[in-house]
């Protein structure tokens, strides 16, 4: 994969434990063109990758703005953004993905963000606003100071369309939330993104009213009620290769494939970016990441390497 190059024009305390980074090439070079709801890698360094939502001005060519929240603990990512990057610095950065899009010629759309899931979410306000289309945006968080982008959302030109929800109690969102999903609309779109137990109690109630096929989410991590579930060995067959590994009930097909000198592609290695993705030639999966649709998964063709395993006792792989 190429990276890119850039250097933090700015960073920007954005709430309490919320940083925005301006990213910039000089002079006349233009980054790459990406769409609301797309993300980038980010080589934080100490050879750590993390994927950041960008929530910039897409129409803006010069610059990517991403926005970090320092976690609580933290695996590493976050920590060297908030504590190490600075002004100045050089990272490198690949191409912006997209795997959370927006459908632009959707009737209505009720978007709905948490915490640090605003950074989707206010790139498709944005360009929603831009076309002129109807929606409305709904930001749960902790409290007044937790809420990123307050400012330019409460302030900006669509901020009749933006509806606060700050230091509710868990019921109390719940029943926010039933509100708003109450109604749905006749061709209508329902983005989130949030923390886990937001997103289980959005999509659940999303559900209830709205078509699967309308719900749309983004994860920040897979599901870890899938992600604890119990493990067995099994054997993985490569079939450009026809070597055949075992992989243990305590390693994933990725931590295997590295240990006997095999490249395969990742980035996360939580299931949600959607980099090792791989085809599936034969067997049963046990999905487990937040990447798949649920069509995806049952058409049982495809799975993500660093979290996902074999339900049965051996997969073939198209590696």
């Amino acid at each position: 994969m190429t990276l890119i190059n850039v250097k933090v024009a700015k960073v920007t305390r954005e709430a309490d434990g919320i940083k925005s980074f301006t990213l910039a090439k000089p002079g006349l070079f233009k980054l790459p063109a990406y769409e609301p709801g797309a993300h980038i890698d980010v080589h934080c360094g100490e050879g750590i990758i993390r994927q950041y939502s960008l929530c910039g001005d897409p129409a803006d060519r010069r610059k990517f703005m991403i926005a970090v929240k320092q976690g609580d603990p933290s695996r590493g990512g976050s920590d060297l953004m908030h504590l190490a990057v600075k002004e100045g610095d050089r990272l490198e950065i690949g191409s912006p993905r997209n795997n959370f899009p927006l459908d632009e010629d959707a009737p209505h759309t009720v978007l709905l963000a948490a915490g640090i899931g605003i950074t989707p979410i206010i790139a498709m306000a944005d360009r929603l606003h831009a076309l002129g289309k109807s929606f409305a945006l709904h930001y749960f968080s902790r409290a007044t100071g937790h809420t990123a982008f307050r400012a330019r959302l409460a302030d900006g030109a669509y901020a009749e369309h933006v509806h606060f929800y700050e230091g509710l109690e868990r019921a109390q969102t719940g029943n926010r939330l039933r509100e708003i999903l109450a109604t749905p609309v006749a061709g209508g779109q329902v983005y989130m993104c949030g923390p886990g137990p937001f997103m289980d109690a959005a999509e659940a109630l999303a559900l209830e009213n709205w078509p699967a096929d309308a719900v749309n989410l983004e994860r920040f991590a897979a599901n870890p009620a899938l992600a604890g579930a119990p493990t067995h060995a099994f054997e993985v067959e490569l079939a450009r290769t026809g070597v055949s590994l075992q992989v243990g009930a305590d390693e994933t097909i990725l931590d295997v494939l590295d240990a006997n000198g095999i490249d395969a592609a990742f980035s996360c290695e939580q299931g949600v970016c959607g980099t090792c993705v791989t085809d599936v030639i034969a067997g049963t999966l046990d999905h487990r990441d937040s990447f798949l649709s649920d069509k995806q998964r049952a058409a049982g063709k495809q799975m993500c390497l660093c979290v996902s395993r074999a339900n049965g006792d051996k997969l073939v792989l198209d590696l």
